[in-house]
Order: structure tokens, then C-alpha cells, then sequence
């Protein structure tokens, strides 16, 4: 399955990319990411708690950089399973960063993503639509993340709000689904 998404972020190129460049505050983009760790040599594990359905799960994902130009282009491998094994996934992500002008950054990325196993057989129609569905999400922390609250709508400065129950609960329900596309952008 094919995923490509494309937004701009209200900030120059070079900020942009610093942040794309940081696997722990990307991490922090993402519902239900748990933790990022570096292991050496462009290489880092990330533990993302997923629903999908009735599926609750926590899936171990292993990236590595395989391709970088600074401050343009990055592409990363992943590979992952569920916790019980009962899924995999693999995938190629590139992510490209063009300036739109001195203080705008058009950000395009795309994922050639595979899935096995129990999550393997939702409907690829139905996962590419909640797919994109995350990538606005995600979209929407990451500028947030990067430009602040002025840059995010009402709905997710509300998601800030929350109490840390509320942020675990919102983070399961959406999480599955952020994972899918936009958990490939971490370096």
C-alpha cells in the first residue's frame, strides 16, 4: 500500500528540518508513541501502543536512515511486529522538504507500507482512508510542535487539555491509526 501525504508549516525550512531530524521530539507527534531509543549508527527503536478495531496491541519498530540530504530529502526502512508476533510490517519512507517561501516549508512524504498478519487483513481501501486521516493529525501536532498553538486548530489545543487519562484514551483511539502513516517519518 501507497501512502503519500503533503502540507505546509508556517516555519522557515532549516526549523523544519531540525525537528524532522530529532526521533524523540517527532515521537512526541504521534498518539500512542511510547518511547523512541537511538541505537547507534542511524538507527533507533520506537514502541507505539495501536487500536485498530478491536485490536489493541503495542507494535516494536526498528528504523534505520538510509538516505539523507540535509536539508531536503531523508528516506528511512522500518520493519516491525507486534508484540504477540500476530502482525508485521514493513515499509520504505521518504520525506521531502521544499521552501514554499522565507517562512513556509512544504512538507511531502510517502510510505510503500506492507502489513501481515491480523491487521494485514482490514481492507486496504479502509486503511488508506484512516491513513490519511492521521496524516492530517499528524500534521496538525507537528505544527504545533514546531509554531505553537497559533498555528493548530481549537481541536487539537484541546487534546492538550486533557487530563493524562484523557491524553492515554485519545492517544489509543487515534494512535493505530497515526502509526500507520506517519510513524515511518522518524528518523
Amino acid at each position: 500500500m501507497k501512502i503519500e501525504k503533503s502540507f505546509q508549516i508556517d516555519a522557515p525550512q532549516q526549523e523544519v528540518w531540525a525537528f524532522l531530524s530529532s526521533p524523540e521530539k517527532v515521537g512526541g507527534c504521534f498518539p500512542g508513541c511510547e518511547n523512541v531509543t537511538a541505537l547507534g549508527d542511524n538507527k533507533y527503536k520506537a514502541a507505539v501502543r495501536v487500536e485498530i478495531g478491536p485490536i489493541k496491541t503495542v507494535f516494536n519498530v526498528d528504523f534505520e536512515e538510509a538516505e539523507k540530504r540535509p536539508p531536503e530529502f531523508m528516506a528511512y526502512d522500518s520493519r516491525g511486529e507486534e508484540s504477540h508476533r500476530a502482525s508485521r510490517l514493513k515499509a520504505r519512507t521518504t520525506l521531502s522538504l521544499s521552501p514554499v517561501d522565507g517562512s513556509r516549508t512544504q512538507v511531502l512524504y510517502t510510505s510503500e507500507l506492507s502489513i501481515v498478519g491480523r491487521l494485514g487483513k482490514f481492507g486496504a481501501g479502509m486503511m488508506k482512508k484512516k491513513a490519511d486521516a492521521m496524516g492530517d493529525e499528524f500534521a496538525q501536532e507537528l505544527r504545533l510542535q514546531i509554531v505553537g498553538p497559533s498555528a493548530a486548530p481549537a481541536a487539537v489545543q484541546a487534546r492538550r487539555g486533557l487530563s493524562g487519562r484523557q491524553k492515554a484514551i485519545a492517544a489509543a483511539l487515534v494512535g493505530g491509526l497515526l502509526f500507520l502513516l506517519a510513524y515511518y517519518l522518524m528518523r
